[in-house]
């Protein structure tokens, strides 16, 4: 049975998953969930993510929801497919991502919806707001730049699901002002150069083209 991901491929927590199956070169039906329509609060939808929201993901029988749980399924599940998204042995793959989702994550979300999001729907930025989250993005990029001048990733010398969860997020930020927050610090500007070439990213942004 196929795999199913149902989502927008413009939502961020979407894109993570796709770019997990595209890693492991995965078979899957990608099912769109109109948003603006509302789609994700009608009771098909409820029914996979009683939260509403994208994504959500079935593997035959399984039902899953949250991004990052459903990467991490796939990593573990598949492992022997694809690229390797996790390290063998290597514990502090766990304390990366939760640094992506509880230090990263919030502060580029808000420059996401103030730089991005908010001039698509025409609404003006709110430049506090921009201020305070490029400050503490600022923050954790001093610490990814040090990290990074230990391991070539930010777990370890492969590139896993720590690194993977960033894309989405990095994929919206490279067209603004962000950018020069990342290109202030050598080692964050080289290991963003790098994460961003892989074939499954551009595959997920070639989805986004078609819709």
């Amino acid at each position: 049975m196929v795999m199913k991901v149902h989502g927008s491929v413009f939502s961020a927590p979407t894109m993570r998953v796709l770019i997990a199956l595209h890693e492991k070169d995965l078979e899957f039906k990608f099912v769109f969930v109109d948003l603006r329509a509302g789609k994700h609060r009608k009771e098909l939808f409820l029914a996979l993510n009683p939260f509403g929201q994208v994504p959500a993901f079935e593997d035959g029988d399984l039902k899953l929801f949250e991004s990052r749980a459903i990467t991490q399924y796939i990593a573990h599940v598949y492992e022997d497919k694809g690229t390797p998204l996790v390290c063998e042995g290597k514990a502090n793959i766990f304390s990366w991502m939760e640094v992506e989702a509880h230090q990263f994550d919030p502060a580029a979300s808000k420059l996401h919806w103030e730089l991005v999001y908010k001039s698509k729907i025409g609404m003006a930025t709110d430049a506090a707001v921009v201020k305070d989250a490029e400050a503490n993005l600022a923050k954790v990029l001093d610490i990814y730049e040090a990290r990074l001048s230990q391991s070539k990733y930010l777990s370890c010398d492969c590139f896993t699901l720590a690194d993977l969860h960033h894309l989405s997020a990095l994929t919206s930020l490279m067209g603004t002002l962000v950018k020069k927050l990342l290109d202030a610090r050598p080692k964050v500007s080289a290991w963003v150069a790098d994460i961003m070439t892989p074939p499954a990213l551009a595959k997920v942004l070639a989805m986004r083209n078609q819709q």
